[in-house]
């Protein structure tokens, strides 16, 4: 189940998922992270699946979105760790594009201060990258990094990649309630998108169950004054605040779609259960899926969420 969704996405609309690293293979271990703590901590990229592989996937779901009359806007690269660890990236996209939608990779951009992996994602019509904090003491603290990745150095990458991409390119700052919160640290963050000057600047909070359990949003009031600080150097400044629209939409066999989803994305209880309404499939399934311990439910700030089991893959 590598290619997933389509899933709605509040940046790329309707977006299919491309799942190519195994949980939990990253160069993060991020405190908020919605798919949970890193389980192998990795900077060097490595073959996990193989171009055919991931093609295949791709191309299977993609007829069955047509099938189903749905539109797909992006193929994104979303897995659940790193994308770039992935040493058969470039390779991918250069294959996906002949279906012909645009392509996507969501980064951390801890590998792009390397010329060959900002080549690589120079390949992408749409990147993202990360970016929490460019203070050191606050970088560990919420991205809980390999202990041989540099920030300074990760900063100069980024800039290096914005000056050589052709594409969208955007950011993304997840804020935490007393990390990143606070005036001197979003004036810094400003100062730093000013000069990498992205098409987008989107503002998160951990609306979905972290990785642990700590992590809260700021306050109304500090998420306005932080936007308004971050508005001052990136115009195109967007909060994602809200949680996504119920659009979920299953276009295979519904347990499948179910796990691949929940995989990287957990699912609220009314967004899944709008699915499986829309699919005609009684609620049943899902709880069959939790007694099977191959979906977990989760509480986050009131909200029920269910996903997949990583330790039932």
């Amino acid at each position: 189940m590598i290619a997933f969704g389509p899933v709605p996405s509040r940046r790329l609309g309707f977006s299919i998922g491309i799942n190519h690293i195994p949980p939990k293979h990253c160069s993060y271990s991020c405190v908020y992270c919605q798919v949970g703590r890193t389980d192998h901590l990795i900077i060097k990229p490595k073959e996990f699946l193989s171009v055919k592989e991931i093609v295949l996937s791709v191309e299977q779901k993609i007829i069955e979105t047509q099938n189903k009359g749905q539109p797909i806007d992006y193929l994104s690269f979303v897995p659940d760790g790193e994308p770039t660890l992935d040493a058969h990236l470039g390779e991918e996209i250069e294959a996906l594009k002949s279906f012909g939608y645009p392509i996507a990779v969501i980064s951390n951009a801890t590998l792009i201060d390397q010329a060959e992996i900002r080549q690589i994602l120079n390949k992408a019509n749409w990147v993202s990258i990360k970016i929490d904090s460019v203070q050191e003491e606050i970088w560990r603290k919420i991205n809980r990094p390999n202990r041989r990745l540099n920030l300074e150095i990760i900063l100069k990458g980024m800039l290096d990649f914005a000056r050589e991409y052709s594409g969208e390119l955007v950011t993304e700052s997840m804020l935490i309630e007393g990390i990143n919160d606070d005036e001197v640290s979003n004036i810094r963050l400003a100062e730093f998108l000013w000069k990498l000057k992205p098409q987008k600047s989107y503002l998160a909070i951990p609306i979905r169950p972290p990785a642990e359990n700590r992590v809260f949003p700021p306050d109304s009031l500090t998420l306005q004054k932080i936007k308004q600080i971050i508005s001052s150097s990136v115009p195109s400044t967007i909060c994602l605040f809200d949680a996504e629209e119920d659009q979920f939409i299953a276009t295979g066999e519904i347990t499948k779609d179910i796990l691949s989803i929940t995989s990287v994305h957990p699912i609220r209880e009314a967004a899944l259960r709008k699915m499986l309404s829309k699919s005609g499939v009684d609620w049943n399934v899902v709880e069959k899926l939790v007694s099977e311990k191959r979906l977990i439910k989760q509480v986050h700030q009131n909200i029920v969420f269910y996903r997949r089991n990583p330790d039932h893959i």
